[in-house]
């Protein structure tokens, strides 16, 4: 048996890539790679049928690439085609909505291409693409295999952000390793002073009735916070709530757990998570923005007892997305490089790809300066209420 650099010199001719503009026409291909495990919500089908059919995308904007090796699937790309300041771009359907995403593979039969071969496949499939300048990969995190990362020859890559992910055998361990002393007592005291206020409450709910209506919950403290912090709603549009609520119904086939913590019967804190296998996947989580309750930190609260819920009833690995935030630092042990990755097909693809990674270069650079970063949110802020009406805080 020839070696796998070898292997892969010689994989191109052995490579076959159908192109589909129809869901329905890659279903049992995208199922049988999503069966062997996920690294994201956009990686599973009902997830993408259900964006599909609510954000209204025209078949002539779907693109399925699917490359197969002596007829068994290896990889599979599903792609939104938009049109970007003139620029023809592929990327993935559910964008931000879905804090970080990659390409279905076969991750062993992938990892035995070798490099070499890796990259022929990447570049069969490039070619059969038509009337596109780029493809643009966001948020993809590293794959790592036996070593061997196997996104490193998917065209070129920019590391933008971190994943962080919570991974533990149960939560004994989780409290073990997460919290010292100190932790706890800060834990407790957060804890009495949420119970001083009245009679709290936690609950996991599936798919159904139930999980709709708490929806209006979580949009709206949800959208009250993107008020406060003087940014765009990215929730607001009523075809992405209509995702939403296709999502959470009982027969979505997407198994939705929100996780609620009540106080006298009120959601104060919310989490919508999506369970794939022994993986849970946080997509948006909302707390009250109620003055009152802020002393008893009910989003902390909420989390907390998530924690103590799901690594006891399965969940091994807890996805909280990319991007640092103070409980991402309490609770998760293991981060994950996230980075973007651009395949361009035309010299004017190229460029753009150049220029829009350029442009995230310049941006985490504002956000690793404490200085920059307040500058721009006081911009930001007086931007904000300028907009409003009202006048800027002093």
């Amino acid at each position: 048996m020839a070696p796998p650099e070898q292997a892969g010199a010689d994989i191109s001719s052995l490579i076959t890539v159908r192109l589909s503009q129809s869901l329905d026409e890659v279903e049992s291909v995208w199922r049988e790679l999503q069966a062997s495990g996920v690294e994201s919500p956009g990686q599973n089908f009902d997830f993408i049928r259900h964006w599909v059919r609510t954000q209204a995308i025209a078949a002539a904007d779907q693109v399925y690439l699917v490359a197969e090796l002596g007829g068994m699937p290896l990889a599979l790309l599903a792609l939104h085609r938009h049109l970007r300041k003139g620029v023809r771009v592929l990327s993935f359907f559910p964008g931000a909505h879905v804090g970080w995403n990659a390409p279905l593979i076969d991750s062993a039969r992938l990892l035995a291409l070798g490099a070499t071969g890796r990259r022929a496949l990447w570049q069969a499939m490039l070619r059969k693409l038509k009337g596109i300048d780029v493809i643009h990969l966001r948020a993809v995190p590293e794959c790592p295999v036996d070593g061997v990362d196997l996104f490193a020859e998917l065209g070129h890559s920019l590391v933008t952000d971190t994943l962080y992910r919570a991974s533990f055998a149960n939560w004994e361990e989780a409290n073990t390793l997460q919290r010292n002393k100190s932790r706890r007592k800060h834990d407790r005291q957060q804890g009495e002073k949420l119970d001083a206020m009245g009679t709290v409450t936690f609950e996991e709910v599936g798919n159904g009735p139930e999980a709709l209506a708490l929806l209006d919950t979580l949009f709206a403290q949800r959208a009250a916070r993107f008020v406060e912090m003087g940014v765009t709603d990215p929730f607001c549009a009523a075809s992405v709530r209509d995702f939403y609520d296709a999502a959470v119904a009982a027969d979505s086939g997407v198994p939705v757990r929100l996780h609620a913590l009540r106080l006298d019967g009120e959601v104060v804190a919310l989490r919508y998570n999506i369970a794939l296998g022994d993986r849970l996947f946080c997509l948006i989580s909302s707390m009250s923005t109620a003055p009152a309750i802020h002393p008893g930190s009910p989003g902390k609260q909420c989390l907390l007892r998530v924690m103590q819920t799901v690594f006891d009833t399965g969940t091994r690995v807890f996805d909280m997305g990319s991007g640092f935030t103070d409980e991402k630092r309490h609770w998760c042990n293991v981060q994950i490089p996230v980075r973007e990755h651009y395949l361009a097909v035309t010299p004017l693809g190229g460029v753009a790809a150049k220029f829009h990674a350029g442009w995230l270069r310049f941006r985490r650079e504002i956000k690793s300066n404490p200085r920059l970063l307040a500058m721009i949110k006081v911009l930001r802020a007086g931007v904000s209420h300028q907009r409003s009406g009202e006048a800027p805080p002093s």
